[in-house]
């Protein structure tokens, strides 16, 4: 009557694997927008690129607002029939993405594709966790596949849109989802996972109030800075926007008989410990804003040579990988782990300072992406290993769309935000400065043009130097912080032992245990679903 796999019993056993990959491949990299799209989308609807870096963010908030709710919809619906329709889905809404000219439009359907795109993963983790068994070795394996596949993928995006266009790179994905949907009509079996559970405990009330909470925040990070703070109103509006609805959203919690949302794990001391490991990967992230500054601003590349640079942080991610499944086979404490992750973060931000010159070739890239690219997939596994760990599976699960859009979306957002306001700040300060060389001494009027424009990239270097500087300071300290913060093991376990004296007792029991079972295995495999 069950089947808690994925496809029919007639298909070869590495046939369903190899048919799981080939799925993963399709939806992990799968978003609303494209980052290196992002300017072509600009240039091709005449909108402003703050719309797309809004549609980016609202991929990931689609998300986090899907995470409470996979466990009860894998639960009401048949493997086959899910997929099939959230494929179509996916499909329909890219080819949305790729005919309309409208913002609001591409921000509504990355709200979706998002949402959609997290059920069908959590579908596709649970299968390989159950294979792999450990849990850290799972998160080794995939975080360094997921990152590997996003940055080919973004790459691919910008080479479509320059031989074609941006619309023809969406028709693609529109066509690849399709043909998806009939690969899961053909082989997927047509049963339930378990007992069958209905939707009507689902509080879509929050769901809009978490969907607004966040939407108003990532409007204050995508437009802070066109909209120049908080001199707008729109600005000021959205965040009381935010604030409102989160208060709206966190009194509703307390009023529920089963919350869409629990707060009870933000208690925790590893919780609280991953969740600040993780504000600060978020300002490692978001010096990408930075570094496309000086490589597109300052260097002249375009936006494929540009897309390139993140290819070449695939060694340092699989060489994280690598180290991963060794350490967690070999069961090491994550201290040193997370050491290294954040001591390589911290290297790339010294490499980049000194190599910010006008002079920088394109060789010079490889050791800081290498040294990116290993940073940020170790600190993807083991921060996000340390921050589940230990957790009531219950409270975990009602609360990990916190964490996700924590960590993806907040964390880089206001960092990102931050750099784009300071960059703007220090370059005028820096134009000022070097504006003391531009005297009939130094430069004659006859060729104030010819040295402005290296008057004004060199403004450009002294921003980013400085912001640079001020990251390397900020990481020193956090290396600090992770050597003298306890990352030990449980020292005592207590074990209950619950007899069961009744027959439906054993079978309620056993349906207890899948069940805890089945939410372990969704929460380990959340991690590598953004």
């Amino acid at each position: 009557m069950y089947n808690k796999g994925l496809f029919h019993d007639w298909v070869p056993k590495p046939i369903q694997l190899l048919l799981i990959v080939l799925l993963l491949i399709v939806v992990m990299p799968l978003g609303g927008v494209y980052t290196g799209n992002i300017s072509f989308m600009a240039g091709g609807t005449g909108a402003l690129s703050e719309d797309f870096i809004l549609a980016n963010y609202a991929t990931t908030i689609g998300m986090g607002a899907a995470m409470p709710l996979v466990l009860r919809i894998k639960l009401r619906f048949k493997v086959r029939d899910k997929l099939t329709v959230l494929f179509i889905l996916l499909g329909f809404l890219s080819f949305v993405n790729a005919t309309t000219l409208q913002p609001a439009v591409i921000v509504a359907t990355s709200l979706f594709i998002g949402f959609f795109k997290m059920i069908v993963a959590i579908e596709l983790f649970l299968p390989l966790m159950m294979i792999m068994g450990n849990r850290g070795v799972f998160y080794g394996v995939f975080y360094t596949f997921v990152l590997t596949l996003n940055q080919v993928s973004n790459y691919y995006a910008v080479e479509v849109s320059i031989l074609y266009n941006w619309h023809q790179f969406f028709i693609i994905i529109s066509l690849i989802c399709f043909a998806m949907a009939m690969v899961c009509r053909a082989f997927m079996h047509d049963k339930y996972f378990a007992l069958k559970v209905p939707l009507y405990y689902i509080d879509w009330l929050s769901i809009i109030l978490f969907v607004s909470t966040f939407i108003f925040s990532a409007y204050v990070f995508s437009f802070g800075k066109q909209q120049d703070w908080l001199n707008s109103g729109k600005i000021i509006n959205a965040g009381i926007g935010a604030f409102i609805n989160f208060a709206l959203l966190s009194v509703r919690q307390m009023t529920l008989k089963r919350p869409y949302l629990s707060f009870k794990i933000f208690k925790k001391s590893n919780v609280l410990h991953g969740l600040f490991m993780l504000f600060w990967l978020g300002m490692f992230l978001g010096t990408t804003s930075i570094q496309n500054t000086f490589a597109i601003g300052v260097l002249g590349y375009d936006q494929l040579t540009n897309a390139k640079l993140n290819v070449l942080m695939l060694p340092g991610i699989i060489l994280a990988g690598i180290v991963a499944v060794f350490w967690f086979k070999k069961e090491q404490p994550l201290k040193m782990y997370i050491f290294s992750g954040f001591s390589a973060m911290v290297g790339y931000a010294v490499v980049m300072y000194f190599s910010m010159v006008l002079e920088f070739s394109y060789e010079g890239w490889y050791l800081p992406m290498f040294l990116k690219g290993y940073g940020m997939c170790s600190l993807f596994i083991s921060v996000w290993f340390y921050t589940l760990d230990k957790l009531e599976i219950d409270d975990m699960l009602a609360a990990i769309g916190l964490v996700l859009v924590w960590r993806t979306f907040l964390a880089v957002g206001i960092f990102s935000a931050l750099y784009s306001w300071f960059l703007y700040h220090f370059q005028v300060a820096g134009v000022g400065d070097l504006a003391a060389y531009m005297d009939g001494m130094t430069i004659t009027p006859q060729n104030v043009a010819v040295y402005m424009k290296t008057i004004q990239l060199n403004a450009m270097i002294i921003a980013g130097k400085k912001l640079f500087g001020y990251v390397i300071l900020a990481g020193f300290g956090v290396l600090i912080y992770i050597l003298t913060h306890h990352f030990g093991r449980e020292r005592f376990r207590y074990l209950r032992l619950i007899r069961m004296l009744g027959g439906k007792a054993i079978i309620a029991g056993r349906r207890q245990r899948e069940h805890k079972k089945l939410m372990e295995e969704i929460k380990d495999a959340a991690g590598p679903a953004i």
